[in-house]
């Protein structure tokens, strides 16, 4: 980005600060980094605020110190359970006020009239008025839940939200001083031969079952089921969902819909016919074809959704759309919108859901309407069932599911949640060892300022989505609950600044609503992390993320697996890195060689893998986990053995891992160069695995024997 100052101004960088935008960062190199004037002005006009010149930012600062007065209570407090805490309430100053809280409904429901603490503060005129603040005492024996607060008198009327949050996160009984482990595993990649070109739902049921019947697997991790567009070309990558909200339905296996028993001979025969265009796509290693699944599958679903439901069944997806609310169908109302007009083109008039014309649309798209609302209720159903049959087949904790950073900038969730995401910029990463570059996401961040205003209903309801049938949440890029890194529209992804977000309120109903679910949270705290910030999550009880290949002592070799942190999810690898075979044949430098990612020079960075490999094999053999000439399967199965060597709490085992597989599911940095999110799983010498015979592959056994020791 072009800078016209030579450096930001004092005014600049207080305006930025009070907004949380955070000027300067550590490279990693180790080098201090200040973000351009341009940067800065930029990030401030994505989050509402003209800073374009200096009178404008005197104004904007002037605006930053009156906002808390002109609010009678503000939009949201979030308190922890067991703690008093102050609130403040503005009316013109010497007017009475009477303040009080209606309790949750889920809670007990009730009313708590609040007393005023005797706390005096300085009368302040704000747009010509004398408003005056009263402290009023939230007192801190409520219970946990979402409280609403109430403020009356004779200049004011307002109401906001009060989360009353527990303050830590305990762990399952068994988890306390004991261990869980399990797989990870892309769903869409595990095919079996009943799937529909995708791994489906079913085969999540199936995959969760045998790991555990099997093995003795206590979880499965998998990769995020948010929706994408309902129309090709589909968005490949599971990180960017056109909502992080609802559940794709490409992972629908119609045959799993009891109405699809109930069908016609002549409509049974269009079911089995669109199932025929895809059902062969199972045993090709090739890459993924979302597109041709899901037209195939749209065409069944269509069919069985005309099949008249019983009575029961009536009343249960009508129990579902009460229980989702009115952004079950905002949302099946963006689907219906899309196929008409496709996903990035809906018209400039229908930008506004609250808008007439938009209404107009409902109305005569209704019935594709009610078909994306049920939709979500068959695969809510199904993912259901996949929890029970995990759990049913023995696992201790069951599917964990993994929740993205952001969504796509044309998606569901931009057209629905108005200024609640910032427009003009995106979330990405500044340059690291492994993107040199940098990365843009290309997903528009939470705004801080209309998070609160709207009470974080769009990140509370979005979670109980994800937590719905979930043992267990990880939280992709955990980082972002504390700070993102913004990227202006057009800049380059080092030319971007962080900003900072309430993390005591994010972390808090977290914490919160998965207490509700009865779930754990692991946090992915991979990269360049404040060390504050892991033991301020560990407090909480949100588990971190240990990758064997990151973990490094201050000497840089292998952390010692005895020194890994116990409150972890403990794994060798990640899908953003090659397989375990892949990584150690230096997959992961030919790869960014290939697609011309690296800044360094090849032969350096080759070096430095090199380097890296022989320190852990060196560490392997030095604990008697190698001998002096080991196979590839030999290796692996070290890894993981070093991995079961520490306290970690969780070990997860990558499936492709436990196949052989080596090739990569995803490049970052890379959208069209690689085809990410589309490999097939595969062992090594790239014969696709299949659900039905994956607990009788050798190799997985043999790794399976390893962990259930």
């Amino acid at each position: 980005m072009v800078d016209d100052s030579p450096a930001p101004s004092d005014a600049l960088l207080r305006l930025a600060a009070a907004h949380g935008v955070v000027p300067d960062h550590w490279g990693f190199h180790g080098d201090l980094r200040r973000a351009s004037s341009a940067t800065l002005r930029a990030i401030l006009a994505a989050l509402g605020v003209d800073a374009s010149s200096p009178e404008r930012i005197d104004l904007a600062l002037a605006h930053v110190d009156d906002m808390p007065w002109r609010r009678v209570v503000p939009p949201t407090t979030v308190v922890r359970a067991g703690r008093e805490q102050h609130v403040p309430v503005h009316v013109t100053h010497g007017d009475p006020v009477h303040v009080w809280l209606e309790l949750d409904a889920e809670a007990g429901g009730g009313r708590r009239d609040l007393g005023q603490a005797d706390v005096y503060v300085e009368p302040r005129t704000v747009d010509g008025r004398q408003v005056g603040r009263a402290t009023f005492v939230i007192p801190g024996d409520l219970p946990l839940g979402w409280h609403s607060i109430h403020a009356t008198g004779p200049s004011a009327a307002a109401r906001g939200v009060v989360v009353v949050t527990p303050d830590r996160l305990e762990l399952p009984a068994g988890l306390r001083d004991g261990r869980a482990w399990g797989y990870m595993a892309q769903l869409y990649s595990v095919r079996s031969r009943r799937s529909w070109g995708v791994g489906d739902l079913a085969d999540l049921a199936d995959l969760g079952w045998l790991a555990a019947r099997e093995t003795g697997a206590d979880f499965l991790l998998i990769n995020p089921l948010h929706a994408a567009e309902p129309v090709a070309p589909l968005t490949p990558s599971p990180y960017l969902p056109s909502t992080r909200r609802f559940v794709n339905p490409i992972y629908v296996r119609p045959e799993a819909v009891p109405e699809a028993a109930y069908l016609t001979a002549a409509d049974r025969a269009l079911v089995e016919w669109a199932a025929e265009s895809v059902l062969p796509l199972d045993l090709e290693a090739g890459p993924i074809d979302r597109d041709a699944a899901w037209t195939a599958k749209r065409t069944a679903l269509d069919v069985i959704f005309a099949h008249p439901r019983s009575q029961p069944r009536e009343a249960q997806l009508a129990a579902f759309v009460a229980e989702q609310g009115p952004g079950l169908r905002t949302f099946a109302l963006w689907c219906a919108l899309a196929e008409k007009y496709g996903s990035e083109t809906i018209p400039p008039e229908l930008a506004d859901p609250a808008s007439p014309a938009v209404a107009a649309e409902a109305e005569a798209l209704a019935d594709r309407v009610d078909f994306h609302v049920w939709l979500q209720w068959v695969a809510d159903e199904q993912l259901a069932a996949a929890q029970r049959a995990a759990r049913e087949g023995g696992m201790s904790i069951g599917i964990m599911h993994d929740l993205a950073v952001g969504v796509h900038p044309a998606g569901a969730d931009v057209w629905s949640l108005g200024d609640v995401l910032a427009r003009g910029a995106t979330v990405g990463a500044p340059p690291d060892m492994y993107n040199q570059q940098g990365q843009d996401w290309s997903q528009p961040p939470w705004r801080p300022d209309e998070l609160a205003r709207a009470g974080y209903a769009p990140y509370r309801d979005m979670l109980r989505t994800v937590l719905r049938h979930a043992g267990a949440i990880r939280i992709d890029h955990v980082i972002g609950l504390f700070r993102l890194w913004w990227i202006p529209t057009g800049a380059a992804p080092g030319d971007g600044a962080y900003v900072r977000y309430d993390h005591e309120a994010l972390v808090g109903i977290l914490a919160l609503e998965a207490r509700r679910a009865g779930a754990i949270v692991i946090g992915e705290d991979l990269g360049t992390v404040e060390p504050w910030v892991r033991d301020y999550l560990s407090e909480r009880g949100i588990l971190g993320t240990s990758v064997l290949w990151f973990e490094n002592g201050p000497d840089g070799q292998p952390l010692p697996a005895e020194h890994y942190r116990r409150l972890v999810l403990a794994t060798v690898t990640t899908h953003d890195l090659p397989p375990s075979a892949g990584y150690l044949a230096g997959e992961h430098v030919a790869i960014r060689e290939r697609l011309g990612l690296l800044t360094d020079p090849v032969a350096v960075v080759r070096a430095q893998a090199e380097a890296e490999r022989d320190r852990m094999l060196a560490a392997l053999r030095s604990r008697g986990l190698l001998g002096p000439d080991p196979s590839e399967r030999e290796v692996v199965e070290a890894l993981h053995r070093y991995v079961m060597a520490t306290p970690s709490v969780l070990v997860g085992v990558a499936l492709a891992d436990a196949v052989g597989e080596r090739r990569a599911q995803n490049q970052p940095g890379t959208d069209q160069e690689y085809p990410n999110w589309k490999v097939p799983l595969a062992d090594s010498v790239g014969q696709v695995v299949l659900v039905d015979d994956l607990f009788a592959n050798a190799r997985l056994r043999s790794l399976a024997a390893v962990l259930d020791s």
